[in-house]
């Protein structure tokens, strides 16, 4: 029997990072998404993590339908992930209504445009959400980056960030975007603040 792929095993130097900087490779991945704005702790939010995560386990179980996928392997679903961004730089990035973001989540090389639209309809028939409709298949290619492993609140984090940003300046590299990435270990409707645990990554080139 093929092995399960697992991230926390088999990508673990891009999923399970120190708890200080590091510089990575990230190679292309491909990724249901889904954009947004506004306060991540709100409704629109919620909804839209949850049409991402319905997908994707549509994609992991469909090897138990008639159809199996072309190249179907096993594997455990990835964690969520988000790009985030200000709307307006003239703001503070403590200001939560003026963030806007790309959620998503990693998928296996099988999934193609065609399986995405059978999966999508599966989906709105047994879990109706309004996002569906709007989820994507990208493919994203980070490249270089800095990442590091970050155990705390989220609003805790610009502390996580002011490091690895110290790390780059003492190692010869230097940030290339006001956006980052976030990867998101914890469940926090189940984790306590303190012991969540976040990758957080931006991209660099050496100086």
């Amino acid at each position: 029997m093929a092995k399960t792929v697992d991230y926390k095993k088999d990508f673990k130097h891009l999923y399970l990072p120190p708890a200080s900087p590091v510089i990575v490779e990230v190679p292309p991945m491909p990724f249901l998404a889904l954009d947004g704005a506004g306060d991540p702790n709100g409704e629109a939010f919620a909804r839209r993590t949850e049409a991402l995560y319905a997908l994707s386990y549509a994609v992991k179980m469909s090897h138990r339908g008639e159809q199996v996928p072309e190249g179907y392997y096993d594997y455990k679903v990835f964690p969520l992930e988000g790009v985030w961004d200000l709307m307006d730089y003239a703001k503070p990035a403590t200001d939560k209504n003026n963030l806007k973001y790309t959620i998503m989540i990693r998928q296996p090389d099988f999934l193609t445009e065609a399986l995405l639209e059978r999966f999508r309809e599966q989906t709105k028939r047994k879990k109706p959400n309004p996002f569906l409709d709007k989820v994507r298949l990208i493919r994203m290619e980070d490249g270089l980056c800095c990442q590091m492993l970050h155990i705390g609140p989220y609003d805790d984090e610009p502390a996580s960030f002011a490091r690895m940003e110290a790390y780059c300046a003492d190692n010869g590299y230097v940030r290339i975007e006001r956006t980052h990435r976030e990867i998101y270990l914890s469940d926090p409707r189940k984790t306590e603040p303190a012991k969540l645990r976040t990758v957080l990554r931006f991209r660099v080139q050496k100086r």
